[in-house]
């Protein structure tokens, strides 16, 4: 599989996910985070943003529409970033919600938290490659990482 369509994946995966867990937003009691989601966003608005989470929804199904199009990808990606960073309060805000014993032990949300460590490789991965050319269609030579990493990706 070429590296190029390797990332498409990636990003439609990646694009699907935010939208189905957006759309859950929509819908009160759908969504297995919306306690902590409001939770969260209580907290890091001082509660001045009013209850439901209705903004969160548009904001992710936004990303899951843009991953899955790949329409507007460098706002999509900013958006992204923002967001995954935001994931993480809870950890801190609510320690006593993510963890049994901190820092090691976590409890279902920590792990709920934690694994968009994979989101945000997934998401590094698709800004660093999405203005790359992975093959030299004259030449047939494939792209390394090294390549990737060095800024010497065949022409």
């Amino acid at each position: 599989m070429k590296l190029e369509t390797a990332v498409k994946i990636l990003r439609i995966g990646l694009g699907i996910n935010f939208l189905w867990f957006g759309m859950l937003k929509f819908f009160p009691g759908m969504s297995p985070a919306e306690t902590l989601a409001k939770m969260t966003i209580d907290a890091l608005t001082f509660n001045l943003v009013p209850p439901g989470l209705e903004l969160l929804a548009v904001w992710e199904v936004a990303i899951g529409v843009g991953f899955i199009t790949g329409k507007y990808l460098p706002y999509i990606i900013r958006i992204f970033m923002v967001h995954m960073v935001l994931t993480f309060t809870p950890l801190v805000l609510f320690p006593e919600l993510c963890f049994t014993n901190a820092p090691f032990a976590l409890t279902l949300v920590g792990q709920y938290i934690i694994k968009n460590l994979v989101f945000i490789t997934a998401g590094a991965i698709i800004c660093i490659t999405r203005n790359k050319k992975y093959e030299n269609n004259d030449a047939q030579e494939k792209c390394t990482v090294t390549q990737i990493r060095e800024n010497e990706v065949p022409r």
